[in-house]
């Protein structure tokens, strides 16, 4: 039989006049009279070739046939209804993949305590994490496939954006720099050759330049790297200088045996933002996966 040829409403018959073993209650049940349910069983007597049900006293029997079918078309109601009408959201039992797209900057720090706090509360939801090109590569948060981002962001159509935190730079050198201690004054800084970070190609931070441009300091770039990670990389092997964010240089400089220069460059803070599509707006799932973010990045910048 041809799924597409049978009356989905007959199902909900079967399923009543199982549950109700009478043509009367399954018709209240289902607010029709007795004489369209008993039409709809002559339906699905011919489409399922078997009698459905046979009468018994003053009730009706279900043949083996309607009582095979009956929990399962019952479940299949069920999953339906849920679907169409939604429930309570659990985010225990919430299943999928959710993807977060970052910049480089700062979410280094964040990574591990937001992939613990999503275990913990959604332990069934898996977690996908982008850097920003493939979030533009993918249609950027109005595509299907990125469900919220962090980083810096302008207002856009369509876009929701929360302030999580402010981002402030700080100046490096590995600790066995022959030249730049603990301090460093601008002329030190300029006598220094320099790694830049354009985590978008072919862009500096604005910030930096500004704050280095102020202090009358130009800068000699000994190479520019797309990540500040590598950037901390390769300060940690050289004796160049970077200016990379704080939260990034609190995670690496155990492992890459950094120091935080004092110097007199103090580049203004860049909010980064949680931003998201008019899409995943109502949706409790992206709803609970954004407050899991707020609260881990809240509790890591304090």
């Amino acid at each position: 039989m041809n799924l597409s040829a049978l009356d989905l409403n007959l199902l909900l018959v079967l399923d009543a006049v199982v549950a109700e073993r009478s043509v009367a209650r399954a018709a209240k049940r289902l607010h029709v009279t007795s004489p369209a349910i008993s039409n709809a069983l002559g339906r699905l007597r011919d489409a399922l070739g078997d009698p459905i049900v046979t009468r018994s006293g003053r009730g009706i029997v279900p043949t083996p046939r309607a009582l095979e079918l009956a929990p399962v078309i019952a479940r299949a109601l069920h999953d339906i209804d849920a679907a169409v009408h939604g429930g309570a959201f659990d985010p225990r039992t919430a299943r999928g993949q959710l993807t977060l797209a970052i910049a480089d900057a700062g979410q280094i720090a964040r990574l591990p305590r937001l992939t613990a706090a999503l275990g913990s509360a959604m332990p069934n939801v898996r977690l996908r994490v982008v850097d920003v090109d493939t979030m533009i590569s993918l249609g950027g948060l109005a595509g299907t496939e990125v469900d919220v981002a962090i980083g810096v962001s302008e207002p856009a159509a369509g876009i929701h954006r929360r302030a999580l935190y402010d981002e402030r730079a700080v100046v490096i050198a590995r600790k066995k720099h022959p030249r730049i201690g603990a301090r460093a004054s601008k002329s030190a800084l300029a006598a220094e050759r320099h790694v830049e970070i354009h985590v978008v190609p072919g862009k500096a931070s604005r910030a930096v330049e500004r704050s280095y441009a102020q202090l009358g300091i130009v800068r000699e770039i000994a190479v520019i790297v797309p990540t500040f990670t590598a950037a901390a990389a390769i300060v940690s092997a050289t004796d160049l200088i970077a200016t990379l964010p704080a939260s990034v240089v609190s995670a690496l400089a155990p492992a890459f045996e950094l120091r935080i220069v004092s110097s007199p460059v103090r580049p203004l803070p860049a909010t980064m933002y949680l931003s998201w599509h008019d899409r995943t707006h109502d949706d409790p799932t992206m709803s609970f996966f954004r407050e899991v973010i707020e609260r881990v990045t809240s509790s890591t910048s304090a």
